[in-house]
């Protein structure tokens, strides 16, 4: 499938091939509801909408991303809802029964910034600025019996995503792990990571995890 993000979009890499395949995996059920958050181009939601999902709704907060998702989901003929706003703010009170998510994870020197391609990939220090606030809002987002599918690298720590998720009553687990090597936004700040203490001395790849949350509690 053929995906073209505008410039300034984040375009999919490994990282959303292994969230496709993770909800081609699960497997997604035909005519369930469906959420793809920080949807960037669009590409994992009109994978679900082909796949069968009765409703699919993308969302991001960049502006850029959400013209990318719709010129993408005309373009693949998906019938796919693109709206753009903060994920946490859209999703207050509603519920899904998937619920997939790339966030921004990737350990920067500063504040995730608001403005910019950064915005795509920046998570902070640690990486987890934008992680965990997903993390908290995952439970009130999905149905009885729904499930979240989220992918990150390990360098912002799986355990820790684990732990929030079933701190917040869900079932929790890693269900797809892969070594990749550095991406050209890794690459760039190797070193920094290094100081930070973030990746090992020369390190050149690292592991990518998709996390899978079930909600069994009504």
């Amino acid at each position: 499938m053929i995906i073209l993000p505008v410039p300034g979009v984040y375009r999919p890499q490994a990282d959303t091939r292994l969230l496709v395949q993770a909800l081609l995996d699960a497997p997604l059920r035909p005519g369930e509801r469906v959420l793809d958050a920080f949807t960037g181009s669009g590409a994992v939601a009109i994978r679900a909408a082909a796949a069968g999902a009765g409703h699919v709704t993308a969302v991001d907060i960049s502006r850029r991303a959400a013209v990318s998702a719709r010129l993408n989901a005309y373009l693949h003929r998906r019938r796919v809802q693109v709206v753009r706003r903060d994920i946490t703010e859209f999703a207050r009170g509603k519920r899904f029964d998937v619920v997939v998510a790339n966030p921004p994870y990737v350990p920067s020197p500063g504040a995730p910034p608001t403005t910019g391609p950064e915005r795509a990939w920046d998570g902070g220090p640690d990486g987890r600025v934008l992680l965990d606030r997903f993390c908290r809002a995952l439970p009130d987002l999905l149905d009885h019996q729904g499930y979240g599918l989220i992918v990150h690298s390990e360098v912002c720590g799986s355990e820790s995503t684990v732990r929030m998720l079933r701190e917040g009553g869900l079932k929790a687990a890693v269900v797809v792990r892969q070594r990749i090597a550095f991406g050209p936004v890794m690459n760039a700040r190797a070193r920094w990571l290094e100081s930070a203490g973030l990746v090992e001395p020369g390190q050149q790849h690292e592991e990518v995890v998709v996390i899978r949350a079930d909600r069994t509690r009504p």
